[in-house]
């Protein structure tokens, strides 16, 4: 759905803002307000990704994110402890987003922090720094009772085409991916996060999995005092050949055991090995003769990943249509793409990272295997003209030979379309992106967070300019390739969404208004609520749907310098990337699933799927899988009735059902659908 230059140029000005206005992450100590003697009243939270969690008092007990009522001049105290053991601080910012006071950045889990402050009028939201779009709350001060109307706010991505959904099957913990073998038009297989592959047919659900490594994986969901988790079974493709030779292959996270492991890398002297979290494994699988089950015995363990932290493991392994195996992978985990297990790389102005290196590990990038030949001393082999093999555009150079493409940083989620491969890419803390996936392409994590400059010292806060490309002495130089979708975390102040969901071509003709587009979604408009959005992309007018798997392009709207052999780049335009709409769910009363969205699928038809939950986490059997069709054949999605009272930016509140408006990002409530 093309919009016109007036809505492109506001776009493109908001997202040079963000960049260059962004809050900085703290470095000092914690803050202390002036002793004035005064009783100091003190408010409790947990501090986790999904929100803060409020403890005490009792009005603020059992909430996520609530707003803070305080009186001018007051003394208060701040205290939250760490839940999930990843990095966050806490900040108070005035009306205009700047930072009155903060602490330092803690990431030990159970760990404890105080903010101290003397209340004044012109604090208005408390934020997590590293990650602001779900852990933000309002503050209100006495006085600020009257209430909202309901006027319509300006929104990032324009209401798109109405689509229905069909629930197929339910009951699910954490679906994360549905698949469809070559062949068959009666079954559908889903993956369930914590082990089992289960086969949907024209019968329902059936009972028992088709493949169940629940004995296999790690114990998904059992991180100590959190339910969230990145790891478990988290892809499946099928040969090309299925049919005839039972073949099919799962990613899934493995306990970590003792080198040496199945892959080129070597890791003998890698430090802290013990330290890691768990291993990434891909294994081929043999179904029985008549293709009804598979039996885990029939496992051979193809590659095997150490990787250092629960997250930012990817998952997808897709066939292309040169029958060749391509398996994206993360970055290894934690923030920035530093700590644990990320190794240096070329460029100094970052610290990290896996995305940029293709000599120690396999971690940030896509991989491409032959799985129907052996290497010397590999089970599989690898194709002639991957990027490092003899024959590959970097030959001469240094590089593991099962690199295809690098500089990413958690694609969950991949699909071929005509040859050409879409990875949705999970961004930091301001920007979401999906790229086309070329031979040595090079997509910049972690210089770069989408097409916009990214700084491990500050990532809130990043520079005007940054490379865009390798150096000469880095293979020769190369240009990193900007994605073709691009969106904020929060535009205008308000949530957009937090983890990108990747997701499919639609080339079914059963709903016109996105045939052709790319469907793909959002985890959560916050990521404290169940408020995953579908969001479907074009391309620019004149523009074709890319370029095919293993080309390469030079990519436009960028402004560059020579600086030391490196090029930079002044924070450039977006004429490149795709134009966005949010769809309309048409059996929902405010238009959206109202689910946390895992995943999409499609089958052998081009029909789409959309997997979801309502938690978010490993927890409960919420998880359900829907289908895709036109407006007026889908059920009706019900949404949460849970009264909640908001505040405005302005101070005015309101109170009405969840479902009915949410409170997003900067403290502001819109209406349904925005």
């Amino acid at each position: 759905m093309s919009r016109d230059t007036e809505d492109k140029s506001s776009r493109r000005t908001f997202l040079k803002a963000t960049a260059a206005t962004g809050t900085v992450v703290a470095v000092g100590g914690v803050a202390v307000s002036g002793v004035t003697g005064q009783e100091r009243q003190e408010y409790r939270f947990g501090g986790e990704v999904a929100g803060w969690q409020g403890r005490a008092p009792s009005q603020v007990e059992g909430q996520t994110n609530p707003t803070l009522q305080l009186k001018d001049g007051q003394e208060y105290a701040f205290t939250w402890e760490n839940i999930d053991g990843l990095p966050h601080n806490v900040a108070l910012l005035n009306r205009e987003g700047e930072v009155i006071e903060r602490t330092e950045i803690i990431s030990e889990q159970g760990a404890t922090q105080t903010l101290q402050f003397t209340a004044s009028t012109n604090m208005a939201e408390y934020v997590c720094e590293v990650h602001p779009a779900s852990m933000r709350g309002n503050i209100q001060f006495e006085g600020q009772t009257t209430t909202a109307g309901e006027e319509e706010v300006e929104r990032f991505m324009p209401r798109g085409a109405g689509i229905g959904v069909e629930r197929i099957a339910d009951g699910f913990v954490s679906p994360v991916g549905l698949e469809t073998a070559p062949g068959e038009s009666d079954r559908r297989f889903i993956l369930d996060q914590v082990g089992q592959l289960y086969v949907h047919g024209p019968d329902g659900l059936q009972d028992e999995p088709f493949l169940d490594l629940g004995d296999k994986t790690v114990d998904v969901g059992g991180r100590e005092g959190s339910d969230f988790d990145e790891r478990g079974l988290l892809g499946v493709a099928f040969h090309p050949n299925f049919q005839e030779n039972g073949r099919f292959f799962v990613r899934y996270s493995a306990p970590l055991t003792e080198p040496p492991f199945v892959s080129s890398a070597d890791w003998s002297n890698v430090e802290d090995l013990q330290e890691y979290d768990h291993m990434e494994v891909l294994s081929e699988f043999q179904a029985s003769d008549d293709l009804s089950s598979a039996d885990p015995e029939s496992e051979t363990r193809l590659l095997e990943m150490p990787s250092p932290q629960f997250n930012h493991n990817a998952g997808a392994v897709e066939f292309g249509p040169d029958g060749y195996l391509y398996i994206p992978t993360g970055d290894g985990g934690d923030a920035d793409d530093t700590g644990l297990g990320h190794v240096e790389d070329w460029y100094d102005g970052n610290e990290g990272g896996n995305g940029q290196d293709v000599t120690q590990n396999l971690m940030g990038g896509v991989l491409r295997i032959d799985v129907d030949n052996e290497g010397d001393d590999l089970p599989y082999a690898i194709p002639d003209d991957n990027p490092f093999a003899e024959g590959g555009e970097f030959a001469e150079y240094d590089g593991l030979p099962e690199h295809f493409a690098w500089g990413l940083r958690n694609p969950w989620r991949a699909s071929f379309n005509d040859g050409e491969l879409f990875s949705a890419s999970n961004g930091q803390n301001l920007f979401e992106q999906v790229d086309i996936i070329q031979s040595g392409g090079n997509y910049g994590w972690n210089l770069q967070e989408g097409t916009r400059c990214f700084s491990t010292e500050n990532p809130n806060d990043p520079p005007e300019e940054c490379p865009t490309g390798t150096p000469d002495n880095v293979r020769g130089g190369e240009e990193f390739i900007d994605p073709i979708i691009e969106y904020p975390h929060t535009y205008e102040g308000r949530g957009v969404g937090v983890s990108i969901i990747g997701g499919y071509v639609y080339n079914n003709d059963a709903i016109s208004g996105i045939q052709g587009k790319y469907v793909f979604g959002d985890y959560s408009r916050t990521g404290a609520d169940p408020a995953g959005r579908i969001f479907a992309a074009t391309p620019p007018e004149g523009e074709g749907m890319g370029t095919e798997t293993g080309q390469t392009t030079t990519e436009g709207g960028q402004t560059t310098t020579a600086d030391g052999g490196q090029t930079t780049t002044a924070q450039g335009g977006d004429d490149q990337l795709w134009d966005l709409e949010e769809l309309q769910v048409a059996g929902a009363p405010n238009g959206k699933l109202n689910k946390f969205i895992l995943s999409f699928g499609r089958d052998n038809e081009g029909q789409l799927y959309v997997l979801a939950n309502d938690t978010g986490v490993i927890t409960g059997e919420t998880g359900e899988v829907f289908r895709i069709v036109p407006a007026g054949e889908g059920e009706e999605v019900t949404t949460p009735q849970m009264e909640t009272t908001t505040t405005m930016a302005d101070g005015e509140t309101t109170t009405m059902a969840e479902g009915e408006a949410t409170t997003e990002g900067g403290g502001e409530t819109t209406t349904t659908g925005n």
